[in-house]
C-alpha cells in the first residue's frame, strides 16, 4: 500500500532540467488566462524553441482556454534527448484549488509514462505547492490490482520532477496528505473477502507500530466481557468476528492534556443483514469502513506532520452480514454504558458500532473534541449529493473548524442542523432509545438528521462532530483529484483540522 508516484523537486529553467535527463517522457508547461490572452509561464518559450514551435500559433490554432484541468497536447517531432510528448496545462487563477485539478488532471494523463517534468507550480505559495503535489498524486491514482493482465499503460507515472521554485514545507505536507488518502483509498478498496475485521485489525497493529503508535485490539471475547453490546450485535451474523482497535499518538514534548478522539466506523462489508440490500446497493459496500479507513491513516499521518495535541482514534470494526445468530428487528440491544437499543432495521448497523465507539470515548478518555466519520445515511447524499459530507455538531466553533479545514483541504462539508422536534421519533416503548424512526412517525426523511440525533444520544455532552461521508466517500467517475472508487475522504480534511490545534 502507498503512493505509486513520486514526486520531486529540483531549481533551474525546465530546459536545463530535461538536457539533464534521458528518462523523461512527458513534459508539461502551466498556462493561464492573462487579460485577453492565454499565456505560458516563464519557462514556457524556451520549452517551445528547445522543440521548434511557435507556441503563441500553438495556443491560437489549439483554442487553449486555460482553464484549471485543461491538457492540450503541443504536435512536435521530439528533437533527440527531449520527451517525446509535449503538453500545456491550464491553472485557471492559479489559486490552490487550481493547482490541485491541474494537477490531478496532469496526474491522469501521464498514466502509462515513466517520468514527468513539469512547472506546474512554480513559483507558488507552500498552499499551491501542496496543492500540486496532491492534485498529481491523487489523480494518477489507480486501485490495488489482481490477476495477470498487464496494466502498465493504466498505471501513474513512477516519478514527477516539479521544476522551478517550489517551497519545501509545502511539498512535505502535500506528500503526506497524499500518502494518507492513498492508504485511505487502498484500504477501502481491498476486496472484502481479504479484508475482514480482523485483517483491517491487523492492518492497524502493523502500520501502527511502524509510525511509533500505540495500538490495542479487543477480540470478541473481550468485547463481550466489556459490554460492546452494538458492535457484537451487527457482527453475530458473520464468519468473521467483530474487533475494536484503539490507537493512540502521544506527541513527545507536549504536555499532558485530553486527547482528540476520532471514531470511524468500520463495517468492512455490508449486506445489511436480515434487512437486506438490493443486489446492486452491495456491490459498493467494500467501502463501508471507508470511516475507519480515513482515522486510521490520520492517526498515521499524525506524526509525520508533527500534530501538537494527542490524538485517539477508535475503529469498531465488523461485517454485517446475515445468519443463524444475526440479530433482528425486534430485538433491544444494550450497547456500551448500558443505554438500550431497540433494533427496527439491521441495515443501520453503522449508527450501532458508533454508539460503542463513542460510549467508550466518553467514559474512558474524557476528549477534549469527539468526531465521528462514518458512511452513515443514504439520506446525506440525497441532500447534498457526492462531492459534499454532511456535517452535524452543536459546538459552533468546532463545526467551524472542520468547515474550514474542509474548504482548504478540497474535502467539502455542509452544516445540516441537529433538529430537536425530530428527536421524539427515536423514543422507544420498550427500551431507552429507537436507532431508526419508528413505522408511523410524525416526521418524515430527515434520515441523516436522525441518525445524527441518535449518536448524540452517546456523546453525554462532550464537544462533539460528526461527519457523515455516505456520499463523498466513494465516486462513480473520476473527476479532479477524485478517482473512481474509494476516495479516502475525511483523510485530508481531519487531518488539516489537527494541524490547526495549538
Amino acid at each position: 500500500m502507498g503512493p505509486q508516484t513520486s514526486v520531486a523537486s529540483r531549481s533551474g529553467t525546465l530546459v536545463s532540467a530535461l538536457r539533464g535527463t534521458q528518462e523523461a517522457d512527458l513534459v508539461a508547461v502551466s498556462v493561464r488566462k492573462a487579460a485577453d490572452a492565454v499565456v505560458a509561464d516563464r519557462h514556457g518559450d524556451q520549452v517551445a524553441a528547445a522543440y521548434g514551435v511557435n507556441l503563441t500559433a500553438v495556443i491560437a490554432a489549439e483554442r487553449v482556454k486555460g482553464s484549471a484541468g485543461e491538457i492540450v497536447r503541443v504536435p512536435v517531432m521530439a528533437p533527440s534527448g527531449l520527451p517525446g510528448r509535449f503538453v500545456l496545462v491550464g491553472i485557471g487563477a492559479g489559486t490552490p484549488r487550481d493547482l490541485r485539478r491541474a494537477a490531478a488532471a496532469l496526474g491522469r494523463a501521464a498514466r502509462g509514462r515513466r517520468h514527468v517534468m513539469t512547472t506546474l507550480g512554480d513559483g507558488s505559495s507552500a498552499e499551491g505547492a501542496r496543492a500540486v503535489v496532491e492534485g498529481i498524486v491523487l489523480g494518477a491514482y489507480t486501485p490495488p490490482s489482481a490477476g495477470l493482465k498487464s496494466r502498465a499503460e493504466s498505471s501513474p507515472a513512477a516519478q514527477v520532477t516539479l521544476v522551478g521554485k517550489h517551497p519545501e514545507a509545502g511539498l512535505d505536507r502535500g506528500r503526506a496528505h497524499a500518502r494518507a488518502t492513498v492508504l485511505a483509498r487502498d484500504l477501502a478498496e481491498t476486496p472484502s473477502n481479504l479484508k475482514n475485521p480482523a485483517w483491517f485489525a491487523a492492518q492497524a497493529a502493523e502500520l501502527g507500530a511502524a509510525a511509533g503508535l500505540e495500538v490495542r485490539i479487543w477480540d470478541e471475547a473481550r468485547l463481550a466481557e466489556e459490554g460492546f453490546g452494538g458492535l457484537l450485535a451487527v457482527g453475530s451474523g458473520s464468519a468473521t468476528p467483530p474487533r475494536f482497535v484503539r490507537i493512540d499518538y502521544r506527541p513527545e514534548g507536549v504536555r499532558a492534556r485530553r486527547p482528540v478522539v476520532l471514531v470511524g466506523k468500520g463495517i468492512t462489508y455490508d449486506t445489511g443483514g436480515l434487512s437486506i440490500k438490493p443486489r446492486e446497493s452491495m456491490v459498493p459496500m467494500k467501502t463501508d469502513m471507508s470511516g475507519a479507513a480515513a482515522v486510521l491513516a490520520t492517526l498515521l499521518a499524525c506524526p509525520e506532520v508533527g500534530v501538537r495535541r494527542p490524538v485517539t482514534g477508535l475503529l469498531p470494526l465488523a461485517e454485517n452480514a446475515f445468519g443463524a445468530s444475526s440479530y433482528r428487528p425486534g430485538d433491544v440491544v444494550t450497547t456500551y454504558g448500558g443505554k438500550t437499543v431497540e433494533i427496527l432495521n439491521t441495515d443501520a448497523e453503522g449508527r450501532m458500532v458508533l454508539a460503542d465507539g463513542l460510549g467508550y470515548a466518553v467514559r474512558n478518555l474524557d476528549p477534549e473534541a469527539l468526531v465521528d466519520i462514518a458512511t452513515l445515511t443514504g439520506a446525506a447524499s440525497v441532500g447534498l449529493g457526492k462531492r459534499h459530507a454532511a456535517l452535524f455538531s452543536a459546538t459552533d466553533r468546532l463545526a467551524e473548524a472542520l468547515t474550514a479545514a474542509g474548504a482548504s483541504s478540497g474535502e467539502l462539508v455542509w452544516r445540516l442542523p441537529l433538529v430537536e422536534e425530530y428527536r421524539p421519533v427515536l423514543d422507544s416503548p420498550v427500551a431507552d432509545i429507537r436507532h431508526v424512526p419508528g413505522r408511523g412517525a410524525a416526521t418524515k426523511g430527515g434520515g441523516a438528521i436522525t441518525a445524527a440525533l441518535f449518536l448524540r444520544e452517546f456523546t453525554e455532552g462532550a464537544r462533539w462532530a460528526h461527519l457523515d461521508i455516505a456520499g463523498p466517500s466513494r465516486s462513480d467517475r473520476d473527476e479532479y483529484e477524485v478517482t473512481r472508487g474509494g476516495t479516502g475522504f475525511g483523510t485530508r480534511l481531519l487531518l488539516r483540522w489537527l494541524e490547526s490545534l495549538r
